[in-house]
């Protein structure tokens, strides 16, 4: 089965009250709630139950930490609880030093893709696909601490979107797709034997289904077993217009029947499908699936779902044809809730680690900043531009989180300090909305002294320019205090100077609905935190390779040096 059905005690101390998020709530009164659960991009959603707790995790594609951990105990509200991949995994020998070596450049919508959660035999397991390497798994304990370092279940190119099935005989299975672009053929699905103790595929791969006349681009299998049928529930028909498929079989290679269980109908929510089914405690049945908000990324929503001859009807079904529409608002889960709250977004960065909505734009080093909690705030150092630097969706250091919704405004606290030894200048360091193309609010260092620049970028991913929209001058104010200290002439060390606080905005606003969904955003700057400036005229956010646009900070220098800028950051708090 998919859930474990007894109660599993994993915490002993009570969870950690929760804030209520500023910019999106879920919860309706009258027992009720709304779609999106989460109006943040938390693609290709997969949840297992444990007793009374459940248990996400989503792509992470080539964001770190990765395969981000979510925990609820009602299905509506959620919190971060961790990460399955803190800094990578590893890299083929054929791949090290190439163009697909994450550690010679920023990989766009590679690595992580599709996840399945599952409980087995006391440990939580993650399985998930690379497209270019092959299918990794990792496991724990307890999802709230360390996970195991990521095996190879199955090494080969264009393997993705795995899933394990243990047996009530004792047997393991796996049930995978293939990506079109790395494989040369899409629109099918596998299963193979698989170890025991989940490990290693001990056998080949077989299709048991092909999708191309009736379920076409269909992928992201979910395993299950219920009532003597074995089940792989997947989405077709793509990511913006899809549906969700359900195919049954006696025989874990079937052959296997299909049935289209959740599709758009008269709804306003476009593609709805890949997901996962969650029997609670309590016997009812539930879906969790995504939606494409395009520049807002692959949201998640909760569709009550019943079981008609065998079938997972999900949604609600008017017309009485078997397959659901997805509903905007329902009735609760009959579960005990821990509160109203959504995923972190506001950070005063008062602790000594990254807050967990944080994620680099790849695998990361401890040298790229510093969680100054005496201070109560993040220092980004200035990382060394990767070689053939286009622009700033080159950069791997980029911190950044998800949109949190569709509109709102978010603020940060800055100050930049160049390191006065850089003759070169050139140093920049700022705050941006980041997709395919980006909009800065950055400070450089240039030979006139300090300036704030509104830049915007058209074809970042491509390696496009950016563009220069306007620039201010940013007085400098000394940073360090008078050396008393004795020191030879040469080793006198330098103060810093840094910029005055200046605070940064940008507001975000949504225009249409389902595939016609647009946003934009409004940049702004001041020097008081009371009186805001605009910089530049809106501009418009598009979603990135696979995820939805991003926003955050970085830093970086155009040259190896034995020190670099800081962006010391005091925090930033998201509104409506």
């Amino acid at each position: 089965m998919v859930v474990a059905m007894t109660s599993f005690l994993l915490n002993t101390t009570p969870m950690k009250a929760q804030s209520p998020s500023n910019t999106w709530n879920p919860n309706l009164p009258g027992g009720k709630y709304r779609n999106p659960i989460i109006d943040a991009d938390y693609s290709d959603p997969d949840v297992c139950r444990v007793g009374n707790d459940y248990y996400m995790t989503s792509s992470s594609f080539a964001n770190f930490p990765g395969l981000q951990i979510l925990h609820s105990t009602d299905l509506v509200n959620w919190e971060l609880i961790g990460s399955a991949f803190k800094d990578g995994y590893p890299v083929l020998p054929e791949y090290q030093d190439t163009d697909l070596d994450w550690h010679k450049k920023i990989q766009h919508g590679n690595y992580v893709w599709a996840p399945s959660i599952r409980y087995h035999d006391g440990w939580f397991y993650i399985y998930c696909g690379d497209p270019d390497q092959g299918l990794f798994m990792t496991k724990t304990r307890n999802p709230r601490e360390t996970w195991s370092e990521p095996v190879w279940v199955m090494k080969g190119k264009g393997l993705i979107d795995c899933c394990p099935l243990w047996d009530e005989d004792g047997k393991a299975y796996l049930s995978h797709g293939c990506a079109g672009s790395r494989a040369g053929v899409k629109s099918v699905l596998f299963v193979a034997p698989m170890s025991p103790d989940g490990t290693k595929v001990i056998g080949p791969s077989q299709i048991v289904y092909d999708g191309h006349e009736d379920q076409p681009t269909i992928e992201g299998t979910k395993f299950y077993k219920r009532n003597g049928y074995y089940y792989i529930f997947s989405p077709a028909g793509g990511v913006k217009y899809g549906w969700q498929v359900e195919l049954r079989s006696k025989n874990p290679y079937g052959p296997y029947e299909e049935y289209v269980g959740l599709a758009q109908g008269k709804s306003k929510i476009n593609g709805p499908h890949q997901g996962a089914w969650v029997d609670t405690q309590n016997g009812e049945d539930w879906f969790l699936h995504f939606q494409d908000k395009h520049a807002y990324g692959r949201v998640v929503h909760l569709q009550p779902a019943r079981w008609k001859n065998d079938w997972l009807v999900i949604g609600e079904d008017k017309d009485g044809d078997g397959c659901g529409d997805p509903v905007l608002t329902w009735k609760k889960p009959n579960l005990p809730s821990s509160g109203n709250f959504q995923p972190a977004e506001d950070d005063d960065f008062n602790s000594t680690t990254l807050g967990l909505q944080w994620q680099f734009e790849g695998p990361y080093s401890q040298y790229w900043y510093f969680c100054d909690a005496a201070k109560s705030k993040l220092r980004l150092y200035g990382v060394q531009a990767p070689d053939n630097y286009k622009n700033l969706s080159d950069l791997q250091n980029a911190l950044m989180q998800k949109l949190p919704t569709e509109n709102f405004t978010a603020t940060a606290k800055l100050k930049f300090i160049p390191n006065p030894s850089y003759k070169q200048k050139g140093e920049e360091a700022g705050f941006m909305i980041k997709g395919l193309d980006y909009a800065a609010l950055k400070f450089v260092s240039t030979e006139n002294g300090c300036v704030l620049r509104y830049v915007t970028c058209l074809g970042a991913q491509k390696g496009k320019a950016e563009k220069t929209i306007a620039e201010i001058p940013v007085k400098m104010v000394k940073q360090a205090k008078p050396y008393t200290q004795k020191y030879a002439v040469d080793d006198i060390p330098q103060p810093r100077m840094g910029t005055v606080d200046v605070y940064v905005r940008a507001e975000v606003k949504s225009s249409g609905i389902g595939n016609n969904i647009k946003s934009h955003a409004q940049f702004y700057y001041s020097l008081d935190g009371k009186k805001y400036s605009k910089m530049g005229t809106p501009f418009e956010v598009k979603e990135g390779k696979w995820v939805g646009a991003k926003i955050g900070f970085f830093n970086m220098r155009p040259e190896s040096k034995n020190d670099a800028a800081f962006l010391d950051i005091d925090w930033i708090r998201f509104t409506k």
